[in-house]
């Protein structure tokens, strides 16, 4: 768990850089046994298009720049490639984007991942306090998170009882729990999440700086929970 996290770790500092791309994030969550989804780096179009193959069509495409964090902006985040045909077209002008946004950027690859389905927006992020040490946050993402700022902190290491009393303290907690007829989240799923994150944060305490997941889909209540997008800082 901690080896295999920390040989990605290792080989980011090695190459000089403190921040992961999400690829590199996720494999250190997947260490950890979060639920990331099946995603596959493609250095080459045909690997983009073998890859793509083996997850199914419709696939996403993001390219993974250490120079571009905000891939929204940059536009190198295109969804819903239907067949191989558009792949080639969207190969072409995702490189093309990273280009234009950034013409130095170190392009490591194109994440080939499967569409999603959408569920409840949740955000986890980590920051590091020089005086308490690293703090847990969880919230809705989305508008609550960004002008709602509807979150809440615990300290790390935390245990299942402060995870559940995190989830029910946000304002926005009737919406997980099922507003207006509406399914419950599942909340087991989001407890288990923050425990994990906990625990990582724990363990590689002298590595770890700051950790965003955000947005992370959560389901009906028996359905879990994935990561969509993931970054990590470390120390430097």
């Amino acid at each position: 768990m901690k080896e295999e996290a920390l040989k990605v770790i290792e080989e980011v500092l090695k190459s000089g850089r403190t921040s992961l791309v999400e690829y590199e994030a996720k494999q250190v969550l997947k260490a950890y046994g979060l639920p990331v989804p099946e995603e596959k780096l493609a250095k080459t179009l045909d690997e983009a298009l073998k890859y793509a193959e083996e997850i199914g069509y419709p696939v996403a495409m993001k390219l993974m720049s250490p120079q571009i964090l905000h891939k929204s902006d940059a536009k190198v985040v295109l969804l819903n490639i239907k067949t191989p045909e558009e792949l080639k077209e969207k190969w072409e002008l995702i490189h093309e984007n990273a280009r234009k946004y950034r013409p130095d950027a170190e392009i490591l690859g194109v994440l080939i991942a499967p569409m999603l389905k959408v569920g409840r927006e949740i955000i986890i992020g980590v920051t590091e306090d020089p005086q308490f040490g690293h703090a847990l946050m969880f919230g809705l993402g989305g508008i609550f998170v960004e002008v709602l700022k509807d979150v809440t902190f615990r300290i790390v290491p935390i245990t299942e009882r402060d995870a559940r009393k995190m989830i029910r303290e946000i304002k926005s907690y009737p919406i997980l729990a099922g507003a207006r007829g509406e399914e419950p989240a599942d909340i087991d799923a989001i407890v288990n999440l923050l425990l994990k994150v906990s625990e990582l944060v724990d363990d590689l305490d002298e590595y770890i700086k700051e950790m965003d997941l955000n947005p992370v889909f959560v389901y009906e209540k028996g359905k879990g929970a994935v990561v969509v997008d993931a970054r990590i800082i470390l120390k430097g």
